[in-house]
């Protein structure tokens, strides 16, 4: 009798706790709306034919979730991640699988990437190197160590070099006259420490279309500052600075014995020096120039030398340390203004780019040396306009503490380090169903798979079914609110329609009752 109103209150009931819920996460972030859908429900007869059945009343056919995008808004924190497109981010809880679309993620203690709810963000983790290691996801576990130099093995010199230019007038070439080449390019180059160190290339013009390239370490023409590093490996200098180590941390404190062994160590250091000079074909002038800085370090000839470490007597002899330059090639233009290889390995003897430029460390950083920097000059040109450096780069870099996260739309995670670098620490990976409406909402803005929705396509974002991401945004809600309070009035009516309807049954049953 009163079966139908029943349904339909339950049913109107049904709906405002839809509507109910729905409205209360309209600020939750990732939530997606639910709709109430109905059913009409017959009873079947004894012969098989129902068409006169009035029915008995409704019921809840399915609360169906809505899937649809949510609005994007920034957010002050970096890693807040909102997906705009398809997909769902894959979490793991004490080792079971959720996915959500809430993107509201942190650092953990451990550096794990993690929601609220201390759920973990899987992804693909990157090697020291950088790349991005496909596979099975894991937990977002960030390595924020220091990024590890790399020293620098590659350099390229892009410039024009004006065919307007003259042949210089000051001959030979001297690193300190600007009178004795046409011009003079500098570049910041990395020792295996991540030493930053100067390489500076010169270019001579010798000819209509010929150009020598000489080069410089740290503002000293490579020769001379090979000859001034002799000083890193002779074995005579190295016997000589231990001695002055020993003599400096001797207790009780021997001055006398510090300085004469300063004074053992300039000698072995003027002599290694000076027989390297010899060797790279020094002039008279200029074994003269290193035998005078020597004297003035011990002017009276005494055997001691007061106030000087070993780094500042290398300095001071090194300064005094030059020999004759040798360039590191020559190139060749054809009259179209471009590199001639052709006719450079023609040459006598042949020039081959790369050019291998081995730059001494002098002083010593401890950092492996020579460093053999293979140089080319790509797209470096021989035309009429002014010489001009047009953009010099190397593949090297100092070390660099982690400073700061970002994201880009397709999920790469970049550390920005302190030297200016960057690099991938790992990807994030989604997920997606082929019936997203059969997931198993589970609470906590997650979502479980099941048998209706089929198991997860696993990928990386901005690729197939999956989204773009948004990095310091999140997915609001897509609960309507204007719409989700019309449907409470709605449904409040339905429900007062319903009482009416067992209220009126009621009345008859009454009127039934009392029949005499």
């Amino acid at each position: 009798m009163f079966q139908q109103g029943l349904s339909g209150l339950n049913a109107a009931s049904k709906s405002l706790d839809v509507i109910g819920n729905n409205i209360a996460n309209a600020s939750t972030v990732g939530f997606k709306s639910s709709q109430a859908q109905f059913a009409d429900l017959y009873a079947n007869s004894l012969n098989g034919v129902s068409g006169n059945n009035p029915g008995i009343g409704v019921t809840v056919s399915k609360l169906a979730q809505q899937f649809t995008q949510g609005n994007i808004e920034s957010s002050s924190n970096p890693l807040d991640v909102a997906i705009n497109g398809g997909g769902f981010f894959r979490l793991v809880v004490n080792g079971a699988v959720q996915y959500s679309r809430n993107g509201q993620f942190h650092e953990d203690k451990t550096h794990t990437l993690v929601n609220a709810q201390g759920a973990q963000l899987t992804g693909y983790l990157a090697n020291t190197a950088g790349v991005i290691q496909l596979g099975a996801p894991v937990p977002l576990t960030l390595d924020k160590s220091d990024l590890t130099p790399v020293q620098t093995t590659e350099a390229n010199f892009q410039l024009n070099l004006s065919s307007a230019e003259k042949v210089p007038t000051t001959i030979p070439f001297d690193a300190n006259d600007p009178t004795s080449y046409n011009k003079q390019t500098v570049l910041d180059v990395y020792d295996s420490l991540g030493t930053a160190h100067i390489m500076t290339t010169y270019y001579v013009k010798t000819d209509a279309n010929t150009w020598d390239v000489y080069a410089a370490a740290d503002n000293k023409e490579i020769l001379s500052a090979s000859v001034a590093a002799a000083v890193n490996t002779d074995p005579a200098v190295v016997a000589a600075r231990l001695e002055y180590n020993n003599a400096v941390r001797a207790v009780p404190p021997d001055t006398a014995a510090v300085a004469t062994a300063a004074a053992n160590y300039a000698g072995a250091a003027r002599d290694a020096m000076r027989g390297a000079a010899v060797t790279a074909g020094a002039t008279d002038a200029q074994l003269a120039a290193i035998d005078s800085a020597f004297t003035a370090l011990d002017p009276s000839g005494s055997g001691s030398i007061t106030g000087k470490t070993p780094d500042q007597i290398n300095a001071l002899l090194g300064a005094a340390t030059t020999v004759p330059a040798v360039k590191i090639g020559t190139l060749l233009f054809t009259k179209n203004g471009a590199l001639d290889s052709q006719a450079m390995a023609l040459m006598n003897p042949p020039q081959t780019l790369p050019f291998q430029v081995k730059l001494p460390i002098f002083p010593d950083t401890g950092a492996q040396e020579p460093m053999t920097v293979s140089t080319t000059f790509d797209k470096t040109t021989q035309y009429g306009s002014v010489t001009n450096d047009l953009g010099s780069k190397q593949n090297g870099y100092s070390a660099g503490s982690w400073q700061r996260y970002s994201i880009d739309e397709n999920g790469v995670i970049l550390g920005q380090y302190s030297n200016g670098k960057s690099r991938a620490m790992g990807q994030i990976a989604m997920a997606n169903f082929a019936s997203v409406d059969g997931l198993t909402p589970l609470g906590n803005n997650a979502w479980s798979e099941s048998a209706a929705s089929g198991p997860p396509t696993i990928g990386v974002p901005n690729a197939g079914a999956m989204g773009q991401l948004r990095a310091s945004s999140v997915e609001t809600s897509n609960t309507d609110l204007t719409a989700e309070l019309v449907n409470m009035i709605t449904a409040q009516r339905v429900y007062q329609a319903n009482a009416q309807t067992i209220k009126t049954q009621d009345s008859v049953l009454q009127t039934l009752v009392n029949l005499r």
